[in-house]
């Protein structure tokens, strides 16, 4: 998730996860001993962090090789599939949640994969960058697409397909139907709360339908 990676075995999550604020915060969202599904889940690391500090049963879901392979190494229990195919082989309900960490503009169909993940989740965890940031609309005017901390990578080597604004998810939750529980808007690492949708750099969304 988030475009961090880990390739050493047996990593200590709960150090390296002092670097990743929303770490913390998403596992402020689940309770102790919960089952979670991670969604593009790179290579374990949020499973690692809420496995080790909160008890839970995770599984990731991940398409990259190489990511699968080191969530093998750090013995998280991971699934090779592709997101955009459905999950359509969990079944509904199964997960108290399911976590999507900075892949949601990353994905073809954005509509389907948040649908599933209230259809397998009773809760649903969504975070991604903020396209409408400040820092981001500075560089648009400057004739350039943004690059920053929470959006790392140039124009033609970026995997991001569906970037979005923390307005325009809160549009989609409406108009699909699904209740926002909580949201967390954040810059670095620090919470937003004036201004979010101008001011917040990486928007954390706790969901349920309705």
């Amino acid at each position: 998730n988030g475009g961090c990676s880990m390739t050493t075995a047996h990593t200590n999550f709960v150090e390296y996860a002092k670097l990743r604020r929303d770490f913390a915060l998403i596992a402020n969202w689940i309770k102790p001993s919960a089952k979670v599904l991670d969604l593009g889940c790179g290579d374990g690391a949020l499973l690692g962090y809420l496995r080790d500090t909160l008890n839970v049963r995770g599984y990731g879901v991940e398409k990259d090789d190489v990511n699968w392979l080191a969530c093998i190494k750090n013995d998280i229990d991971v699934i090779q599939m592709d997101l955009e195919s459905g999950l359509s082989g969990f079944e509904a309900q199964s997960f108290d949640v399911v976590v999507l960490s900075q892949t949601l503009q990353a994905v073809q169909n954005t509509e389907g994969i948040v649908r599933e993940m209230l259809r397998v989740g009773r809760e649903a965890i969504v975070t991604f960058p903020n396209f409408g940031y400040w820092r981001h609309r500075i560089q648009i005017v400057a004739g350039q697409m943004p690059v920053s901390k929470n959006l790392p990578y140039q124009w033609y080597d970026t995997p991001n397909v569906h970037l979005c604004t923390i307005n325009d998810f809160d549009e989609f939750c409406a108009k699909h139907n699904i209740r926002i529980e909580e949201r967390l808007v954040l810059t670095d690492d620090r919470p937003i709360g004036v201004l979010p949708n101008l001011m917040g750099s990486l928007a954390m969304y706790r969901l349920k339908t309705r």
